[in-house]
């Protein structure tokens, strides 16, 4: 399957590496190495993630609080959000309206 991102989800997923840098040193690193293995059970797996609203599902980071919000159209995943766990849930529903 192929990734397709949104782009508030890139700036997102920018965003938290710098944080996670700037509070250690190769913890950015290690956030995208787990992004990264989310993104690839994502793809193996694509219908194997709880749906959050519509036909958006969420799939949790490891060691992070965070989760990869993404929908399925035909054969391509699209990444809505990397959404922080504990902070204003569904800020992201409004992405679903517009272009991205």
């Amino acid at each position: 399957m192929k990734i397709k991102f949104l782009d508030y989800a890139v700036k997102e997923l920018d965003d938290t590496f710098e944080w996670y840098e700037a509070q250690q040193k190769n913890l950015g690193t290690q956030f995208l190495r787990e992004f990264d293995t989310a993104t690839k059970r994502i793809c193996a797996y694509p219908t194997a993630y709880a749906v959050l609203s519509g036909n958006i599902r969420r799939s949790l980071i490891k060691r992070f609080p965070y989760g990869v919000l993404y929908a399925i159209e035909d054969q391509t995943i699209i990444i809505v959000a990397i959404a922080h766990l504990h902070r204003q849930p569904n800020y992201w529903l409004d992405r679903l309206k517009l272009p991205s």
